[in-house]
């Protein structure tokens, strides 16, 4: 699997998901924000977490403006994986390649815990290694990660099987407790949760590895 890590000025879990992705299996590349072209034979794509940009307008705003974005819509329109992990689906909304939008958590204050995720579709590249119904802890660390979306949105992901992961225990107010929501094709996936924060025992526990392990076996086979 050949994979790739778009890194913004303000990225900060750049190297977490590099470590995750490549101890998992991947051949990954990192992709700087003002590059207009992906390497070529990709299979999948990274969009890590922090505060790219600085969050100024609205989290993942400007970063959804970058050159390399043009070609990281480009990418998933033509059936690529892209998996963005909290400012990373902050900027997937942005760019409009996954629905909805991240708002200011309800309590208005920045959360940074583990928290228990309950597995909703494991019938996708990213969610095989678990069980339906599942629950893993998998930490947050965000501000601004409450989900939501128009009615109809919300109806049709949750019809269409497009709610990948919702919040065992909702921290931020997001809309039917969703933390993570998929494309169409269910081969984009935007979460707030960062699983490669929770890939093997030193971070505490390793709920998360099964994630990555389960998204590079299914590159491999396909």
């Amino acid at each position: 699997m050949k994979a790739a890590v778009i890194v913004f000025p303000g990225s900060n879990c750049d190297r977490d998901l590099e470590v995750a992705l490549r101890d998992s299996g991947a051949d990954v590349t990192r992709v700087w924000h003002k590059d207009s072209e992906l390497p070529s034979g990709l299979d999948f794509i990274g969009v890590p977490g922090g505060f790219s940009f600085g969050d100024y307008l609205r989290c993942g705003a400007i970063a959804a403006q970058s050159p390399i974005c043009k070609a990281v819509v480009e990418f998933g329109q033509k059936g690529g994986y892209v998996f963005g992990v909290c400012n990373g689906f902050q900027i997937l909304t942005e760019t409009g390649l996954l629905p909805g939008a991240l708002l200011r958590n309800a309590g208005l204050k920045y959360i940074c815990r583990t928290v228990p995720l309950v597995v909703q579709n494991a019938e996708t590249a990213y969610t095989r290694g678990y069980e339906q119904g599942q629950v893993i802890n998998i930490p947050i660390a965000h501000h601004d990660g409450n989900y939501t979306a128009d009615p109809d949105t919300l109806a049709k992901l949750k019809d269409e099987g497009r709610v990948a992961f919702t919040y065992g225990e909702n921290p931020n107010g997001s809309a039917d407790d969703i933390a993570g929501v998929l494309s169409a094709n269910k081969r984009v996936l935007g979460m707030m949760p960062h699983p490669e924060r929770a890939f093997e025992d030193a971070h505490g526990n390793s709920d998360g590895q099964a994630f990555f392990r389960s998204l590079v076996e299914e590159m491999v086979s396909a």
